[in-house]
C-alpha cells in the first residue's frame, strides 16, 4: 500500500469489469459517473479500494437497468468505505439494541450515569 492508503488497492480486473458496467449503465467514464453515482474526486479517476469496488459492484449489478437517474439504489450517496462501515456498524448495534430486555437496558444506563424512569 502507499501513503495514505487504508485499504489495498482495487485489481485491474475489477476496476476493468466496474468500468464495463459503469458503460452499461449509460456513462463513458468514470469522471462522466461522478454525479450520478456519487463517486469521489478518486474514485472518478479510477482509483478504487477492494471494498469500494465490491460494493460498486454488487450496486451496480442490482441496480435496474431503465436509465432513470432518479430511482434506484445509487441516487442515495457514494460508495466511500467509511461511509458503509459506519453504517454497517450502526445497523448492527441497533439492531443487538433491539433485542435487549428494557431491563437490562435500564440497568447499564443507570451504571453509565443516566436517571431511568419507567413509562407510565
Amino acid at each position: 500500500m502507499s501513503f495514505g492508503q487504508t485499504a489495498p488497492p482495487a485489481t485491474a480486473k475489477q476496476v476493468q469489469y466496474l468500468l464495463s458496467l459503469v458503460q452499461k449503465a449509460g456513462h463513458t467514464s468514470f469522471r462522466d459517473a461522478r454525479g450520478p453515482l456519487g463517486l469521489t474526486q478518486r474514485q472518478a479517476t479510477g482509483k478504487f479500494s477492494r471494498n469500494e469496488a465490491s460494493t460498486l459492484i454488487d450496486v451496480l449489478l442490482a441496480e435496474p437497468t431503465s436509465g432513470d437517474d432518479d430511482a434506484g439504489p445509487l441516487s442515495s450517496g457514494g460508495f466511500g468505505e467509511s461511509n458503509s462501515a459506519a453504517d454497517r456498524l450502526e445497523a448492527e448495534r441497533a439492531e443487538v439494541l433491539r433485542g435487549m430486555p428494557a431491563g437490562l437496558l435500564a440497568a447499564e444506563l443507570e451504571r453509565r450515569g443516566w436517571a431511568v424512569i419507567a413509562p407510565a
